[in-house]
């Protein structure tokens, strides 16, 4: 990116919708509101498009928004649609007059991880995916199947094995700091369940509850320190079946995600996949790297999964 490019880049995600305004490597503004269901459902494309432009107008006042020379946006459901992603790709690009890019966070996050090179990115948050894009720009993919058929070792399977550890502890089961936890939530583990079914998102308050195993493992719970090492055992499998057919040489992973901020796991999540000849790097950038990138560049290894406007701007 030129340093003199103003480029406008979002993250359009299903809890949260971030914009920044960028000239080359500098932040001139940010700003962030609630999220949406995805593109691909109906009206998908002008639901993301007013969301934009209402976070956009939340920005700080007097930033160079009518300089922009490109709008790169991350967007939930993208997978799901590639018509209605173009489709939002078009408004953006007639909105603003500039060409616009509309690809998945997780290929943003890939982009953003390794900065367009070939590799593989694991993505642990609420959910767990491992993406490897091949030097043909092929995508191949591992878990990420939601709550119900996957996202083995992610956040929410953290917090929910955490969860029915308390349980397993009040049926007479080994004991656990993590009762003690869980009392914060509820007066007795007998009314985890009732709590649950109340919870607007499920999967996410679960997933809440993950830093409190991961600082109990850390202090020495037995219990929660078994769900930890699990989860980076089951992590490094997803790895390696993303990795599998790479014949580059040594299999290198970037990871991301919240989960990946405890320096704790970081540590033994990078122990489990050095035990299985994996070698983790740390990203180059994240998802908002990843649609500025795919904003200011053509041709990228991962093109065909980006989604352009159509039109041919001049280079």
């Amino acid at each position: 990116m030129d340093a003199t490019d103003v480029v406008l880049v979002a993250d359009v995600g299903k809890s949260r919708c971030r914009v920044e305004l960028r000239a080359g490597d500098e932040l001139l503004g940010a700003a962030d509101q609630h999220g949406f269901p995805g593109v691909h459902i109906d009206k998908g494309p002008t639901l993301a498009f007013d969301l934009l432009l209402e976070t956009i107008a939340t920005l700080p006042p007097g930033l160079p928004v009518s300089t922009l020379t490109g709008v790169g946006a991350a967007v939930a459901g993208v997978e799901a649609s590639a018509e209605k992603s173009r489709e939002l790709a078009t408004m953006l690009a007639q909105h603003f007059g500039v060409p616009a890019a509309v690809l998945s966070d997780a290929t943003a996050a890939h982009l953003g991880a390794l900065q367009g090179a070939p590799g593989i990115s694991l993505i642990v948050g609420t959910g767990a995916v491992a993406f490897r894009f091949d030097e043909a720009g092929v995508l191949h993919r591992a878990d990420g199947w939601g709550p119900y058929l996957g996202d083995h070792g992610s956040g929410r399977w953290m917090g929910q094995q955490g969860l029915q550890a308390v349980l397993q502890a009040h049926d007479g089961g080994p004991a656990t700091s993590l009762s003690a936890a869980a009392g914060a939530l509820v007066e007795s583990p007998e009314h985890l369940p009732g709590w649950l079914a109340e919870q607007e998102n499920p999967y996410r308050a679960m997933a809440r509850f993950a830093p409190l195993v991961l600082h109990a493992a850390e202090a020495g719970d037995a219990v929660a320190r078994h769900i930890v090492d699990d989860a980076c055992a089951i992590l490094t499998s997803t790895v390696k079946l993303a990795a599998s057919g790479d014949a580059s040489g040594k299999p290198r992973v970037a990871v991301l995600g919240g989960v990946a901020a405890s320096g704790f796991f970081s540590g033994l999540l990078q122990k489990s996949l050095a035990s299985a000849g994996i070698e983790m790097v740390a990203p180059l950038g994240d998802g908002l790297d990843g649609a500025a990138l795919a904003a200011t560049r053509r041709g990228l290894l991962q093109e065909r999964y980006i989604h352009r406007d159509g039109t041919n701007w001049p280079d």
